[in-house]
């Protein structure tokens, strides 16, 4: 038994020590070659650490603009009305008419840094209907007739460019435009092309200035006051209808709105001019309103060298009846001394309601070039008005 197991020891032996080797065959494989795309299933989204919202970037924006910008616009129509039927009339007396005024007035301030600019425009225009009897120069007879004739007409356009100099002081220019949209004329039964007084632009006034302006930090107290030691004033009329014909003691167009000949459309003068602005709104609802403005220009510049001054005026008065009778020759024609120019606005608004307001308006306007004497104007209205506030 013992060599048995010796055998196979010895066996195993010896074939563990002989080296192994083993045949193996690979078939040849012909595959077709074929186009491989690849496609990316997933979509990049990138995502930012500040989120983004255009909602909010838009209330934003809105309130930056509405902290830079006050606007204010107010609009308004105002009339009477006077009715009576024939038995009245005939009885009592009395006179239909209708008269009616329509406003409109807008108030801009734009505020960016030491930067400001404020605008103004403000138009009003009224008419009023009245029976006026005239003859017919053929027959004799008289005949009554209802006839339009303006009493209120004007527009008004003034910008305000400006920069921060101290607390409640800005220096900047002032731009003032005025004049009227419809034709004039001399009275309600003269109503013709020769009797013609202005138009647009006949007369038109242009007043440019450089100067301070102080602005009262009381609310109580809005007072604004500009000084303008450079200021320009020019008085435009583009009508030769207009220039050439009289109204006013027979002086002709061009003389009544102090311009040189019939052939000068404009007028400049170089002086200095201050501005008063006034505007405060009284009670919680703003049941009373009041506006003044005081606006005065003096030509000095110009004065100083304008010949043929004449500082008397009934010595003025004899130059003149000279001047007139040797043929109305420009170059030699008396002048005056340039006088202060004053315009005076004044309008007091009452409200009854939101929509029906009570207007009282006074203006007095000087001007020596057109008239010796002071002109003044006053207007009591009732009617809607309606304003809109973006604060």
């Amino acid at each position: 038994m013992k060599r048995l197991h010796t055998l196979l020891a010895a066996l195993i032996l010896l074939v563990s020590g002989l080296p192994a080797a083993a045949q193996i065959s690979i078939d040849e494989v012909k595959a077709e070659p074929q186009d491989v795309k690849f496609r990316d299933e997933l979509k990049s989204t990138s995502v930012d650490v500040d989120y983004f919202s255009l909602a909010r970037y838009k209330a934003e924006r809105a309130a930056i603009r509405r902290e830079r910008n006050d606007l204010e616009i107010g609009t308004g129509l105002q009339g009477t009305l006077t009715s009576y039927n024939d038995p009245w009339i005939s009885v009592s007396g009395g006179d239909n008419s209708i008269a009616l005024v329509a406003t409109f007035n807008l108030r801009h301030l734009f505020k960016k840094n030491l930067f400001s600019i404020e605008t103004k425009f403000s138009a009003k225009i009224g008419y009023n209907r009245m029976k006026v009897e005239t003859t017919d120069s053929e027959s004799g007879e008289t005949v009554s007739n209802g006839v339009w004739f303006k009493n209120q007409d004007e527009l008004l356009f003034w910008v305000n460019p400006a920069f921060t100099l101290a607390k409640n002081w800005t220096y900047g220019s002032t731009f003032q435009f005025r004049s009227q949209f419809v034709n004039g004329y001399k009275s309600r039964t003269e109503q013709e092309r020769e009797h013609l007084k202005s138009t647009f632009l006949s007369p038109g006034y242009l007043d440019i200035s450089l100067g301070l302006t102080y602005k009262s930090p009381h609310p109580k107290f809005p007072i604004a006051v500009n000084i303008s030691p450079v200021a320009m004033s020019a008085v435009f009329v583009e009508s030769a209808t207009i220039r050439n014909n009289s109204w006013d003691s027979n002086k002709p167009g061009w003389e009544s709105y102090g311009l040189a000949s019939a052939e000068e459309t404009s007028k400049y003068e170089g002086g200095s001019s201050v501005e008063i602005n006034f505007d405060r709104t009284f009670g919680k609802t703003g049941y009373l309103r009041y506006r003044t403005t005081l606006f005065s220009f003096y030509g000095w510049i110009t004065d100083i060298g304008k010949p043929n001054k004449i500082r008397d005026y009934s010595d003025y008065e004899n130059a003149y009846a000279e001047w007139e009778a040797a043929g109305k020759d420009p170059k030699t024609k008396p002048w005056l001394p340039i006088h202060p120019t004053v315009r005076w606005t004044n309008t007091l608004d009452i409200k009854a309601t939101k929509f029906i307001t009570t207007t009282v308006s006074f203006q007095l306007y000087y001007n020596r070039a057109q008239n010796v004497d002071v002109q003044t104007q006053t207007l009591l209205s009732v009617g809607l008005t309606y304003t809109f506030k973006n604060k």
